[in-house]
């Protein structure tokens, strides 16, 4: 048989953890000397975690545009741009995270029409321990509408494995309850415990998606009207712009500033943080800054530890509201963190809006 290439592909809801989570297999099979790529996926250009596994020194391609199902061909088109010098050995791809139905409309193409080039590893979704808790519970605070709630919990639905991941911020109590509420609403689809950041847990992933068998076989029965009314719930953001000052600053304070004056300033407009994430890069550094939910505080997950007088950033927002008032509190928060920093920022490029209906490339049922 000729070369296949793995293909992994690692889901969950919007912050769940799935580019540290990739980073981390990244670095795991690279050690092992096989040739890696990373696919990223958004619904527009200027992604935080494309800048931020590149700076890491990965091969990455960018689907952008459009979730990868909606967009089959530039994935797959993609994914050949990554081998024109060495035919990967695995391909890491990350969805849009507020996308659902992959396994009928990624999967499931891959496997029917590429089959002699690819095998397909278990396909495995996190769950994200703060926003998957108040959905899977039926909170009313959850901060998403029941149809918003409704592609969390389409994408746990199918899954060839949960992973519920921050287990080194979560109690043990809190971990056993989450895995009691998947295996209530999931029963029979396998667990599996994991700090992404801290790697613990991470041979039980590896080992997992290490088997080989018929995956990716849970088609949905999944409702497109209220899917699409559920993303379009979200106001999306990405937006780059350059931060000067005459004086060094430290870029970590920056970042972390403005992910906490967005974090507030959302709050008291009631609208509910799926992700915020921003990015500093300048000449072969970079740090990185995030938020994954209303009720969290802000991280700076990747310390640049520089001071500076000059940085591009990259700030992406995504959170359940008008993403004209979006972009409002992302260019108020920039510039308040100008004036406390004595910086100037001039923005190069923002889009704000909120996702189109999906319509897939293909959809195949698995008996199909």
């Amino acid at each position: 048989m000729s070369h296949q290439i793995r293909f992994i592909m690692v889901g969950g809801f919007l912050g769940a953890g799935k580019t540290t989570t990739l980073g981390r297999l990244a670095k795991h099979y690279m050690d092992q000397g096989k040739t890696v790529g990373i696919v990223t996926n958004d619904q527009a250009t200027d992604l935080v975690d494309t800048n931020t596994l590149r700076s890491q020194g990965y091969s990455v391609g960018e689907v952008a545009g459009a979730c990868f199902c909606c967009n089959f061909d530039e994935l797959m088109g993609t994914i050949e741009r990554l081998g024109t010098e060495e035919v990967p050995d695995v391909i890491l791809a990350e969805p849009v995270g507020s996308c659902t139905d992959l396994v009928a409309t990624v999967i499931q193409p891959i496997k029917r029409i590429y089959e002699a080039q690819f095998s397909i590893a278990p396909y495995a979704v996190i769950l994200k321990p703060s926003h998957g808790r108040r959905i899977l519970r039926n909170e009313q605070r959850a901060g998403f509408s029941p149809k918003a709630a409704y592609i969390l919990k389409k994408q746990l639905e199918e899954a060839d494995a949960i992973i519920v991941n921050r287990i080194d911020e979560l109690s043990d109590d809190a971990v056993n309850e989450l895995a009691e509420l998947v295996s209530t609403h999931h029963p029979g689809i396998p667990l599996l415990r994991l700090s992404a950041k801290t790697g613990d847990g991470f041979e039980g992933l590896v080992q997992f998606l290490e088997q080989d068998g018929d995956f990716g076989r849970r088609v949905l029965d999944i409702d497109y009207d209220i899917y699409a009314d559920g993303e379009a719930e979200l106001g999306w953001l990405n937006s780059s712009l350059r931060m000067t000052s005459e004086t060094e600053f430290s870029l970590d304070e920056v970042l972390l500033d403005i992910v906490n004056t967005l974090r507030d300033s959302l709050a008291d407009a009631e609208a509910e943080t799926a992700h915020l994430k921003t990015i500093g890069l300048w000449e072969g550094f970079f740090g990185v800054a995030n938020l994954i939910s209303s009720e969290d505080q802000p991280e700076l997950s990747l310390p640049s530890n520089c001071q500076v007088k000059e940085v591009d950033l990259i700030i992406n927002a995504r959170v359940a509201c008008d993403p004209v008032i979006l972009e409002e509190h992302v260019k108020q928060a920039v510039a308040d963190v100008c004036q406390r920093h004595a910086t100037t920022a001039e923005f190069r490029q923002t889009q704000s809006f909120r996702p189109g209906r999906p319509v897939p490339t293909h959809r195949y049922d698995s008996g199909e």
